[in-house]
């Protein structure tokens, strides 16, 4: 809340100055802040939605919400990143005059107001994809500004006016270089894609060493939201497990290992005897 409102009070300064000075730079670093202030009210909200309770309609919650979150910040950096790539294109093939000393000023303030907002997000749970989706607007906005600082400096001392359309094209590959990490990291959570630090062989390997453990197939791992990976398994166990009572300590085994190993506490087994694999429908046996 302490990074909203330093961004959207000095957003208004820019624009007006962008406005005054002619510069397409600030302009775009503007349209950058008011993603990133939209990030932050969505990560706000994302939270919120999270929080709520699990119900018989939606039994992870609204846990996903902050995935959704990230997503749409990677989204709208990419809109944004184009229009700012078009105009910049127009004004290096003719550029307009642009007064390089307010430039300089706001960047520089700029530059300032994006550390603090920087200095407060990182002390956040930056493991949450939601808040590091806020954080890398921030973090892109601040390096934005500093290519802002530079292209003022050049207008200001040579009179080069198209470094300010220079320095919005770089803003342009920083902001498409952190919408492109967003959009992956996103879009592998929302298509329930087996996490990068998931090793299904591997998986698969200690979930067979327990004693009675046959073999293991219908292995699936997925993240249902950031810090919440879920693993499931058909186990195929030896008879004697289902009459003699042994299963529910293999079970044991079975999730001991997954939390002890691989830091996996969602899981489901559904434990099978050999002669089940022969008639069990839409069986995944890889």
């Amino acid at each position: 809340m302490v990074a909203l409102a330093m961004l959207l009070g000095f957003m208004v300064i820019e624009v007006i100055v962008a406005i005054i000075s002619g510069s397409l730079v600030l302009l775009s670093d503007a349209g950058h802040m008011l993603t990133d202030a939209a990030a932050i009210a969505g990560s706000l909200l994302a939270i919120r939605l999270a929080a709520r309770p699990t119900s018989a309609n939606w039994t992870f919650g609204f846990k996903r919400a902050e995935i959704l979150s990230a997503a749409v910040n990677g989204i709208t950096l990419v809109v944004i990143s184009a229009i700012v790539a078009i105009e910049a294109i127009r004004r290096l093939i003719d550029p307009p005059p642009v007064q390089g000393g307010p430039v300089l000023f706001v960047a520089l303030l700029g530059v300032a107001v994006n550390l603090v907002a920087v200095w407060v997000l990182a002390k956040a749970n930056r493991t949450s994809l939601n808040v590091e989706g806020s954080f890398q607007h921030i973090l892109t906005d601040l390096y934005g500004f500093i290519a802002t600082v530079i292209a003022g400096l050049v207008i200001l001392l040579t009179g080069f006016n198209r470094a300010d359309a220079i320095a919005s094209l770089v803003v342009v590959g920083l902001m498409l270089y952190a919408a492109w990490g967003l959009l992956r990291d996103s879009g592998r959570i929302l298509l329930e894609g087996t996490p990068e630090n998931v090793d299904l062989a591997m998986i698969r390997g200690h979930l067979l060493e327990p004693a009675h453990v046959l073999d293991v197939h219908d292995l699936h791992a997925w993240t249902v939201t950031s810090d919440l990976p879920a693993l499931s398994a058909h186990v195929i166990l030896t008879d004697e497990c289902f009459h003699d009572g042994h299963a529910p300590r293999v079970l044991d085994e079975l999730q001991a290992c997954l939390v002890g190993h691989f830091d996996v506490e969602h899981s489901t087994f559904q434990l099978e005897p050999a002669t089940h694999l022969a008639h069990e429908r839409g069986a995944d046996h890889s």
